[in-house]
């Protein structure tokens, strides 16, 4: 029960920013005793690597149209890293349990990256950069509070992470009008031409 609430939660997380849910679970396993952690994810190499592509994210999500286009490119990389998460959580568990935890993982993941990037977009209708710092740095702030939470709480952290995925899914509801218009924005690239 521990592993599906912590892949629900670290799936939620990874949807939002999967390369700060890597450098959080692998810091854990290094520091703290978590069993249910993969070594895996403390490995050097991977906390080095998960660490890099976090500061470029951390850059990337805070420049109006850049967080954009970088979010397409992560349709593909956060729910796959949610789904790989939720695969090693399950550890020795049965084939049946890996491909559950790995939906649970990747879906979870889909489901709060595409509230994470409708949201952007509906930010980016607005042209000046101060609600993407914002955003950015809440956004971070909740992913880092809800993984480590679930590592000690892990089904008050699924709870969290299903009302802040619930909250998301419908905020992108009720904004649809200016996440159509962000995109329409971010699809003409006008603030790169204004100052190319």
């Amino acid at each position: 029960m521990d592993a599906l609430a912590l892949t629900f939660s670290s799936g939620w997380a990874s949807g939002v920013n999967a390369y700060l849910v890597v450098l959080v679970l692998g810091i854990a396993d290094r520091v703290g005793s978590f069993g249910d952690i993969p070594d895996v994810l403390g490995r050097w190499d991977v906390l080095a690597a998960a660490g890099f592509l976090y500061a470029m994210e951390f850059v990337a999500d805070k420049i109006p149209y850049i967080d954009s286009t970088w979010d397409a490119i992560s349709t593909a990389v956060r729910p796959t890293a949610g789904a790989v998460i939720g695969v090693l959580l399950a550890g020795d568990a049965s084939t049946l349990d890996q491909a559950v935890l790995g939906v649970v993982g990747g879906g979870t993941a889909l489901l709060s990256h595409l509230a994470k990037a409708g949201g952007r977009l509906a930010i980016n209708s607005s042209p000046e950069p101060v609600t993407n710092v914002l955003a950015s740095l809440t956004e971070d702030a909740a992913v880092l509070g809800v993984v480590w939470f679930s590592l000690e709480h892990p089904q008050a952290a699924a709870a969290l992470a299903g009302v802040l995925l619930l909250l998301g899914l419908v905020v992108l509801l009720l904004v649809a009008r200016l996440v159509r218009r962000g995109w329409r924005r971010w699809k003409r690239q006008e603030p790169l031409h204004r100052v190319a």
